[in-house]
């Protein structure tokens, strides 16, 4: 028997811009969502999945809905209850 369980853990980006900063030819509007996708995100994603790791009994990987990455990252984390499989030797 398989139970499965959704969790939605969800971040909202919002950039607050003064409007003398989108007259400056020389601003960047989308350097902080390129800041998100390169430093934080990547970040976030790495501190997840060595916290998952530390539990020897839950496996943890992504899967690909068909989203882009950019917008959707699901992993899915399994918890199995069969009995550790003998040591060939």
């Amino acid at each position: 028997m398989t139970q499965e369980k959704s969790f939605t853990l969800r971040f909202s980006l919002v950039a607050q811009i003064p409007d003398d900063r989108r007259d400056d030819e020389d601003f960047d509007e989308a350097q902080w969502l390129n800041e998100w996708e390169a430093q934080l995100k990547p970040g976030l994603i790495r501190a997840v999945f060595n916290h998952l790791r530390s539990f020897d009994a839950w496996e943890a990987h992504v899967r690909n809905r068909g989203v882009s990455p950019v917008d959707e990252i699901e992993i899915v984390v399994t918890r199995s209850f069969e009995p550790p499989k003998p040591l060939l030797q």
